[in-house]
């Protein structure tokens, strides 16, 4: 017998919240001089490419305002708020690791605000916000010494806050910086070099296993029952046909730009297929046999996915230009799903079946290991044009959004994933690289037109209603139940 489902109740330990990050929030108040990031110094070498010239700058001005915020949390029924702790600002030595007392004061007094509102804090260590020396001192993650001094920061980032925090991330999308910039070199500084992506790709690995190794050999949290994971963004990726070309064109792209994270993080070891590849095209990574064991005897606790769309691929059409360096689109080319449901303001793909289909690749794939939706959103432009006669965006869009990858993911639930939650991009509207404000995400809007101050939207009105009632019923799914 067949039921399509009307109405739905979150599992009984589910937890819903929403996310953000420092480099996207806070602004550069409090910051001295050499404590900026990779983000602050992109947005100081073009500021023209970001939309209006807004940039982290003042961002949402959380810096000052986090009592706020913290309090508008509570409001909109947030039960865990993920946000990271900007290293360039935390420390003040980056060799040293010697902390900022400045910065101190302000994540713990930041950390209690949303604890005081009921809110569970979940921490980042690295939200693209690698400090700028470090970034042109030793190329940044291409260095090894780099993975050094981050476990240097992580082990007193834990001994400031591990005894209040639970929930710790190495990275959030580690792979996303060096792709935008090494691989296909759209954003500053502009420089295609497969095999510097490569090399940042591997050192973030080692290092999230390093900060793994301290953090299980110090017992951080072990009173509270800490967890130490990492937050990948797998690309769930579709071959336009069943036909074999297609397929294995997808195996390819599943290969760099999936299991390249997946396999090391939770099976402790990187597919023997990456390095076969990697070494035909002069791309391998420089590693050795004690790093590999590093890997192989620390692998997260949890782990966050960041899904947003799928991604189509099909066969190469086209030859390849042998004078071009390689790229992993030698084994593939982006397929355009004719008649797709679009987010016309960001041009991305709706398809709320991703999250069925990759809970159920890490239940059958992956040990079923303890993970949950760290970032899902929909990202709007104009949304002043729904406001209602008293000021509040009428974002029934957003609603309609989760609702549809809500009822998918709890779905998978049912049928045996082991996934503990779900996340919203984002809490409040807030800086994207080089788009700024333009597309809003947030269940709060930021108003910049008056002096950044805060209106919760419909969404977070019906976000806190979730949150207390439990069940939400779906008025658009196509779901069908057996």
């Amino acid at each position: 017998m067949e039921l399509k489902k009307s109405k739905f109740k979150l599992p009984e330990n589910f937890f819903i919240g929403a996310a953000a990050s420092a480099w996207q929030t806070e602004g550069w108040t409090g910051k001295k001089d050499g404590q900026y990031s990779y983000m602050d110094l992109w947005y100081k070498s073009t500021p023209h490419l970001w939309h209006n010239g807004y940039g982290p700058t003042l961002a949402t001005d959380f810096y000052r305002r986090y009592k706020e915020d913290a309090k508008l949390m509570g409001e909109v029924g947030l039960q865990k708020y993920r946000t990271s702790i900007d290293w360039s600002r935390f420390i003040k030595d980056y060799e040293t690791a010697e902390i900022d007392d400045e910065a101190f004061k302000y994540y713990n007094n930041m950390i209690d605000e949303v604890i005081k509102n009921g809110v569970e804090p979940m921490i980042c260590l690295e939200h693209y916000e690698l400090p700028a020396v470090l970034f042109e001192k030793y190329g940044g993650w291409e260095s090894k010494h780099v993975v050094d001094l981050f476990v240097k920061y992580a082990q007193k980032a834990f001994e400031a806050f591990g005894h209040k925090v639970k929930y710790w991330f190495t990275f959030n999308e580690p792979i996303v910086v060096q792709t935008r910039v090494y691989l296909d070199a759209i954003r500053w500084p502009f420089e295609q070099n497969t095999k510097t992506w490569m090399q940042w790709n591997y050192n973030k690995v080692l290092a999230t296993a390093k900060v793994v190794e301290i953090f299980k050999a110090g017992n951080v949290g072990k009173d509270i029952g800490a967890k130490i994971g990492v937050i990948l963004n797998p690309e769930v990726t579709y071959a336009r046909s069943s036909a074999p070309h297609d397929i294995k064109a997808a195996e390819m792209y599943d290969l760099f730009f999936n299991k390249l994270y997946l396999d090391p993080s939770i099976k402790g070891e990187f597919p023997q297929e990456l390095f076969k590849v990697l070494k035909k095209h002069d791309c391998l990574f420089n590693y050795n046999d004690e790093e590999l064991a590093v890997i192989k005897n620390n692998t997260v606790d949890l782990l966050g996915l960041n899904l947003y769309f799928p991604h189509r691929v099909k066969a190469r059409t086209s030859g390849w230009n042998s004078e071009v360096p390689f790229h992993p689109s030698y084994y593939y080319e982006m397929f355009d799903l004719p008649g797709k449901k679009v987010n016309p303001h960001r041009g991305w793909e709706i398809y709320p079946q991703i999250m069925y289909d990759m809970a159920m690749r890490i239940k059958n794939e992956y040990g079923n290991i303890e993970w949950f939706i760290a970032e899902n959103g929909m990202g709007v432009e104009g949304e002043s044009k729904y406001k209602n006669k008293e000021g509040v965006i009428q974002d029934d869009y957003r609603i309609e959004f989760i609702e549809n990858h809500l009822v998918w993911l709890l779905k998978a639930i049912e049928e045996g994933c082991n996934c503990i939650g779900y996340m919203l991009w984002a809490f409040t509207d807030n800086v994207s690289p080089q788009n700024a404000f333009k597309n809003r995400y947030g269940l709060v809007e930021i108003n910049l037109e008056d002096n950044r101050n805060r209106i919760i939207k419909k969404s977070g009105r019906w976000f806190e209603k979730l949150s207390n009632d439990r069940y939400f019923e779906a008025k658009n799914t196509e779901i069908v139940y057996k």
